[in-house]
């Protein structure tokens, strides 16, 4: 049978390539992607091996967004449809991105007239239904982080000759409103023009549009007309639909300048002090945001970590950040600095009132920080707690005025008291309710969870600072969203004998730019009585509003409009319910966790939210040879994406945080010679060096149900060190698929290639991509090799020259990079095939070792214990040239413990050596 191909199907966040592959391999991580993207720089003039009609095998034809927004609740709906043109069947994949806080309510695909429909189930039965299908060889969709505000949702199926198939993907979402405005964010990445192309959004609003504003990060001058915005009363129409030969990048050019963000701003009018009530369908919803209230003074004691791990560009970005918060600060507001370490040091021994003077003299102070250390977190919260407590005993500050502290830290608590649960105990009951708390966590060492959990119980929330050139900024736009209190203690009332079931209703404070929304259900139909009331302290009096709701006529607003999505009401307030319950199944005791997860799970399943407490599956059709497998949607959470992070918790890719997991483990090595596993979602990763005589050859993967081996050979410098030291670095690959009767042998001056009998040479200069039965092999030049095998498995080698100007010199070496693995059998192993299938290891007693400002930490893996130092990598996957600094713990001593064996059990006689 003709070899197959494999497309990613444009849809919102897609990359399209076409590798020979004809039955399921779905599962694609990031580094799939990203090492797709160097195919478009291909020089056709060089060695070319594809099928000049490959490109048209596969026709992707229209790629729809679809979103509907009433009264803030957004209902989305991707669909993306594709023809296979070819005379055998092709596998095709799509991946979409959407906003981290949406429920995805629906997958299907309908191929040939049949449709076929995901399956809401808890995830402890979707799971197995999943490790199932694994066992039998198949694949699964995969949900995994992407960004900050995204998640990427990818899948494949296998369509049959001439075949249509269409894909589609509802989500659903409450829109909240931060800084005055509300967002839409849709991401596309099409990577190719498609001949239908259209983002459509249609805004209702019965309150009252204020205004609507539509942008791209990709949206040219030329582009930019094509956006067509109509804006009424109550509802608001955006469209976005270029042509095929606009998408261009230029006239005749295969690519599309469509890559980014598609984003809506907009908000709604408000005059009323009691807001908005809607009820629809026996439901009811509440939007409380009053206009032209003044603000509430303010009392924040800015708690920073200074500690080791703070240093460099951490402390410089803190430095900025704090000096431009404050700036910002009102001159009726009250502010104090703590800084710690292992010692707490305040500015001033009480708050200081934020008049010019002050805040000039606070400024000078932060922009001499440096960093110092250990971590000594307890100590300085309590202390701030302290000084808010003495200055309200002492009559300091107004007495209409909120307290609240903000704490930024980079790590773990590893000085004074240490144990998370204890802090976190000795912070709720020395704040006792009285002030709020609000955590930053900086950066991917920090414990988030604990962070989440701390500000919950004490009225506060929790933020991830990524680190990143916009730190900064990130810090600056968290202060900017709680910078403006205008009402306190917020209670929001309705008829005990009307309304049941209600979210949320009483609220710490009322932030500038922000808005609460309560939701309930109806249990009378007596709406003449629907009294509703809200009390809350303003700065000078009390706040207290109340009225009768009335009920919004949708024909009279909206008329010769279709039923919008009728029950929104129900399944906002259903959504809304969901995100509260979860965010409260981590806080109370044991049975009050219990049951408040139980409930969240039972509404999930109820309304067929992908929560993470259920999975939404789907069963792909049968392919030619009889299988068919599982499609699995989930839905991650903050502290998943932290799991390896938590100082006494358990880094288990084995999980059920993460369903293929075995797709998530990348094992590399590069340099002299470093040996890296990363974990899931780039959340840690394991490192360790091996030091040889040149010339010795380890076996470095082995699958022997696959016959698929990896052999690397350790060379010298060129130069030999006066100390004797030997700098080696792999210098060659032998690399052996049996069963696909494939050969490699990879060196630094050029690459061999023996496939069916046919031997082919390449230089590293050369650039080639070649494409056979089994087998796709894309070359840049001077560059990378990437190769993909058919069901089995795909890796890149980078080719290196490191040069040394002063001592004129130079080096030349390769790397080895796995970017899928999960084809390969549980039996695969080697130095670095023994982590393709996860590994399980717990850390403890963190603190700052011996180097200034890098940690040690005990280590617990495979019965070993072991000392392990964090340490920085060089990850070369993703930016060949410059390569990115990737965290890890180091393990000494050429991996001992953590790897099988000693490192003298991997060597072997010949390159080409598979057994």
């Amino acid at each position: 049978m003709p070899a197959g191909w494999r497309v990613l199907l444009p849809w919102v966040c897609v990359c399209i390539w076409l590798p020979a592959q004809t039955q399921e391999a779905l599962v694609i991580s990031r580094r799939n992607a990203r090492a797709q993207e160097t195919k478009e720089d291909v020089d056709t003039r060089s060695i070319e091996k594809r099928s000049t009609k490959s490109a048209d095998l596969v026709e992707v034809y229209s790629v729809k967004v679809d979103c509907t927004v009433t009264s803030r609740f957004a209902h989305t709906v991707m669909t993306s449809k594709a023809l296979n043109k070819a005379n055998s069947s092709q596998e095709i994949f799509f991946a979409v991105e959407l906003p981290k806080t949406a429920f995805i309510t629906n997958f299907s695909m309908e191929i040939d007239g049949q449709e076929y429909v995901g399956e809401v189930k808890e995830k402890e039965k979707a799971k197995k239904q999943y490790e199932k299908a694994v066992s039998s060889g198949q694949t699964a969709g995969l949900v995994e982080a992407s960004g900050r505000k995204m998640e990427k949702f990818s899948v494949s199926v296998n369509i049959a000759a001439k075949k249509n198939v269409t894909f589609i993907l509802t989500y659903e979402e409450l829109l909240q409103r931060k800084l005055g405005q509300y967002e839409i964010l849709t991401r596309v990445k099409p990577k190719q023009p498609v001949q239908e192309f259209q983002i459509v959004a249609d805004i209702y609003e019965p309150q009252g549009i204020a205004f609507v504003e539509a942008s791209g990060t990709f949206l040219t001058n030329e582009l930019l007309p094509l956006v067509e915005k109509t804006v009424a009363d109550t509802k608001a129409h955006i469209s976005f639909s270029p042509t095929l030969e606009q998408q261009r990048e230029c006239a005749g050019c295969e690519n599309t300048i469509i890559d980014g963000d598609f984003i809506i701003k907009y908000d709604v009018k408000r005059e009323a002090s009691l807001g908005e009530v809607q009820i629809v369908n026996g439901y009811f919803v509440h939007f409380f945001a009053p206009p032209d209230l003044r603000r509430v003074p303010k009392n924040v004691v800015f708690v920073i970590d200074r500690s080791g791990s703070m240093s460099g560009k951490k402390i410089a970005q803190t430095r900025e950040a704090l000096t431009a918060i404050l700036k910002e600060l009102h001159k009726q507001d009250h502010f104090a600095l703590i800084l710690f370490d292992n010692n707490i040091i305040t500015w001033k021994k009480s708050l200081t009132k934020a008049i010019k003077e002050n805040v000039a003299e606070a400024i000078a102070y932060v922009k001499q920080l440096k960093d110092n250390g250990a971590t000594n977190m307890n100590d300085a919260i309590l202390k701030a707690v302290e000084m808010l407590e003495k200055d309200r005993e002492d009559k300091k500050l107004p007495e209409r005025s909120v307290d609240m502290i903000i704490l930024l830290t980079d790590g773990m608590p590893n000085n004074g008291v240490s144990n998370l649960l204890t802090i976190q105990e000795n912070v709720r009951s020395a704040i006792g309710g009285k002030m709020s708390l609000f955590c930053l966590g900086f950066g991917n060492d920090v414990d988030y969870a604990f962070l989440d959990v701390m500000s919950k119980q004490n009225k506060g929330l929790a933020r991830r600072i990524f680190e990143a050139s916009d730190a900064a900024v990130q810090l600056q736009g968290f202060y900017e969203e709680v910078s403006s209190p205008l009402l306190l203690e917020v209670d929001l009332r309705y008829p005990d004998n009307t309304a049941d079931f209600l979210t949320k209703s009483h609220y710490s404070q009322l932030f500038n730019g922000s808005e609460i929304v309560v939701a309930g259900q109806l249990s009378s139909n007596d709406l003449d009585n629907f009294l509703v009331e809200v009390f809350a302290l303003g700065p000078d009096e009390d706040f207290q509003v109340q009225g009768k709701a009335s009920v919004v006529n949708w024909d009279v607003i909206y008329p010769q409009q279709e039923y919008i999505f009728g029950n929104f009401t129900e399944r906002l307030w259903a959504y809304l319910t969901i995100q509260q319950l979860l965010e409260n199944s981590d806080i109370g005791t044991l049975q009050e966790k219990d049951i408040t997860t139980a409930k969240a799970l039972d509404m999930s399943l109820r309304y067929n939210f992908v929560t993470p407490l259920t999975s939404m599956v789907v069963t792909k059709p049968e392919t030619e040879d009889g299988t068919d497998g599982t499609l699995i949607a989930d839905k991650l959470t903050e502290e998943q994406r932290q799991k390896a992070e938590r100082r006494t918790g358990i880094t288990d890719i084995t999980g059920s945080s993460a369903h293929a997991a075995s797709s998530l483990i990348y094992s590399d090595v590069d340099g002299d010679p470093h040996f890296m596993i990363e974990l899931p979602n780039r959340a840690d990763a394991l490192c360790f060096n091996i030091n040889d005589t040149p010339g010795t050859i380890f076996n470095l993967v082995r699958d022997p149900k696959s016959g698929f081996v990896v052999n690397g050979q350790i060379i010298g410098k060129k130069k030999v060190v006066p100390d004797g030291n030997i700098n080696t670095y792999f210098g060659r690959f032998g690399i052996t698929h049996q069963k696909l009767g494939v050969k490699l042998e990879v060196s630094t001056q050029d690459i061999s290639v023996f496939h069916n009998g046919k031997q082919v040479k390449l230089l590293w200069s050369d650039i080639a991509f070649l494409k056979e039965t089994n087998m796709e092999l894309n070359l840049t030049k001077n560059c990378s090799l990437t190769v993909t095998l058919r069901h089995s498995v795909k890796f890149m080698v980078i080719r290196h020259t490191k040069v040394w100007k002063r001592r004129h010199d130079k080096q030349d070496y390769l790397g080895f990079y796995t970017l899928d693995s999960h084809h390969l059998s549980t039996s695969v192993h080697g130095l670095l095939g023994q982590f393709y299938h996860g590994v399980t290891f717990e850390l403890t007693d963190l603190h700052l070792g011996e180097v200034q400002g890098k940690l040690d930490a005990t280590m617990y893996v495979k019965g070993q214990t072991l000392r392990v130092t964090r340490h920085w990598q060089r990850d070369f996957s993703r930016d060949v040239k410059n390569g990115e600094n990737i965290h890890c713990w180091f393990v000494n001593n050429n991996g001992t413990g953590l790897v099988d064996g000693s490192t003298s059990d991997y060597i072997v006689s010949d390159l080409f050596k598979t057994v």
